[in-house]
């Protein structure tokens, strides 16, 4: 959730660290601070509760520096404090420490080795700082004392750790949370988004858990947890920085609602061949067909593609399939069938959640896959299999162009699997087509802005509560569309199947109560307008969001047809418009919703 940034070697390290601090804004944070070092006896800490801007006014002429660490806070253990934000420094000023992650065993570290020092903050981290300083004191050198410090936590963490004393070095250590080091010409960066230091590098060295790092401006030492020395090479990580700017667009979260169709043109131009024929390695699809069940583990938005994609593999690719919340797969494993298969859905590729169950699983011999936007992630680098949604970077909160390219590589990839093994529904379909069709028709809702902001004003402009409703694939967007509407807009919004409205939600319909119905699918469509009409003899007031063949009279918005499997695609954009613009009507913040973060790395 949290951010780091880091530089050594740089004699503009504040603008710097300022520059990387602003780029990992999206991750969502409540705090900030940097420490900077002028390897001339001045150093200066600087911390600020809110956004980038108090940071960056704080910080003036005077605070310069060669070497320094960086921290965007997402408050975990204390509350969002100018205490409990990082960098957090030890009693003597010696040491200064940026940590991602939740350390298990603080309390207990506290309490056996630092009982007589005076804590400024109610953090886990600043345990860690305290720890190395008390080492160091025993006579330690800095980097002996941080990595006799790392071998006692337990808990997730990426670390920078910087020593006033000495503005040559700066020490790195990751386990479980993402962590890079970016490889500059006469100096070198730290970032747990390559994204933060795209202006500086494009190249950079990946870390692996249990991994300590020394670096000066000229070198990078990489030690695993047994100490033994590790070589390894920079990878280039092709990010346009430019496709992480607003442009013209007021917020992060118009822009890429209007880049979904450029993107399921770009995953078509990636993963089909000459002959309009989805194409992926044949060794992952050899994998794929000697499963005998695939279990998809999600979390928020890609749990909800993971639904779709349940139906998609099922339907294409004949072979059972079951999404699953990483959350809860990840302690209560169900009854595994005797040859799976995991698929893990994320647009970071970090998610905590998610990573557990990868480890747990790769540690019982099933083979593995990860899709995700981000390809150099740590879940893409240690599954057996990764693919690359292709999306662009995605910076607003609240995600919408990761959606959407996770339903249609799922889809592509579940057209293949079934062609593969030669299963007839395969034969039939046209993926491709579809996505082209589906591009268009995305397209074509987006130029609807203005009748979708009037819808949203009419519908949630003073509501409170607000309804969802669905049958097959339908109900999954449902569910995607109350998340969104709750996201931004903050108003407790519910996606229910249609048919289970009569089994107790109709109870809470009241005058005037929004609700959405989604009408897409010929089997159930006038079952979902039974219900729609239910609810609102009741009060309520309803949206009806249909399918061109099936319309109606009554139905306020009409999407292109699809095939009933990959409507998503189409459905999901006015429920994306109708979050976005509700929060835009109250004032709210689109791309930063309160509480919220856009990479949850703990648990």
């Amino acid at each position: 959730m949290c951010g780091i940034v880091g530089v050594i070697g740089k004699a503009d390290a504040t603008q710097v660290l300022l520059n990387g601090l602003s780029k990992l804004e999206y991750r969502g944070y409540d705090s900030a601070g940097l420490y900077v070092n002028d390897g001339q006896g001045q150093d200066h800490l600087i911390k600020r509760v809110g956004r980038i801007s108090a940071l960056t006014a704080a910080v003036d002429g005077s605070v310069h520096g060669v070497m320094g660490i960086g921290h965007t806070r997402w408050a975990t253990n204390g509350k969002p404090t100018v205490a409990n934000a990082h960098p957090h420094v030890s009693s003597d000023e010696r040491f200064y420490l940026v940590h991602n992650g939740v350390i298990t065993n603080a309390a207990a570290l506290r309490a056996k080795y630092l009982s007589n020092v005076a804590f400024a903050s109610e953090t886990d981290t600043e345990v860690v700082v305290q720890l190395v300083a008390a080492f160091a004191r025993d006579g330690l050198a800095a980097r002996a004392a941080f990595a006799k410090t790392l071998g006692l936590l337990e808990g997730s963490y990426a670390f920078a750790l910087a020593d006033r004393t000495d503005a040559n070095h700066l020490y790195v250590a990751k386990n479980k949370s993402p962590l890079l080091i970016g490889k500059g010409e006469g100096f070198n960066v730290v970032a747990s988004d390559a994204l933060a230091m795209l202006k500086e590098t494009d190249q950079f060295v990946e870390l692996n858990d249990g991994e300590l790092v020394t670096l000066t401006k000229d070198t990078i030492a990489i030690t695993d947890a047994a100490g033994r020395p590790v070589d390894r090479a920079p990878i280039t990580v092709k990010i346009d920085a430019g496709d992480a700017e607003k442009g013209p667009f007021p917020y992060y979260m118009l822009k890429e609602i209007t880049e979904q169709p450029a993107v399921m043109r770009r995953l078509l131009s990636r993963y089909v061949d000459a002959d309009a024929k989805p194409q992926f390695d044949a060794a992952l699809l050899k994998a794929l067909a000697s499963a005998d069940r695939l279990y998809i583990v999600a979390a928020g938005t890609s749990y909800h593609a993971g639904l779709v994609g349940q139906s998609l593999f099922e339907q294409l690719a004949g072979v059972p399939t079951q999404a699953a919340l990483a959350s809860e797969f990840g302690y209560h494993m169900p009854l595994l069938s005797a040859k799976p298969m995991f698929i893990f859905l994320t647009q970071s590729g970090e998610t905590a959640d998610i990573r557990q169950v990868l480890v747990n699983v790769k540690a019982a011999g099933y083979p593995t896959l990860t899709l995700t936007n981000v390809i150099t992630s740590t879940l893409a680098r240690e599954a057996d299999y990764a693919v690359d949604l292709a999306a662009g970077p995605e910076i607003a909160v609240a995600s919408t162009k990761a959606y959407t390219a996770q339903v249609a590589v799922e889809a592509l990839l579940a057209a293949a699997l079934g062609q593969f093994k030669q299963v007839p529904a395969a034969a039939k379909s046209d993926v491709a087509h579809a996505l082209s069709l589906a591009a268009a028709g995305q397209q074509a809702l987006i130029d609807q802005q203005a009748k979708l902001h009037a819808l949203a004003t009419a519908l949630f402009a003073k509501t409170r509560n607000a309804f969802f409703i669905g049958r097959g694939t339908d109900y999954f967007v449902s569910l995607e569309a109350a998340l969104k509407l709750k996201e931004i807009s903050y108003v407790q919004a519910e996606g229910f199947a249609a048919g289970e409205l009569k089994h107790g939600t109709i109870a809470l319909i009241e005058q005037d109560t929004p609700v959405v119905a989604f009408i897409t699918d010929p089997k159930t469509a006038a079952r979902t307008r039974s219900n729609a009409e239910e609810v609102e003899a009741r009060g309520a007031k309803v949206l009806r969001i249909a399918a061109a063949s099936l319309a109606q009279p009554e139905d306020q918005l009409i999407v292109d047809d699809l095939p009933a499997l990959l409507t998503p695609l189409l459905t999901i954009i006015p429920g994306q418009l109708l979050a976005y613009f509700t929060s835009l009507d109250r004032g709210y913040d689109v791309d930063r919703p309160r509480n919220l973060a856009k990479s949850v790395t703990v648990e």
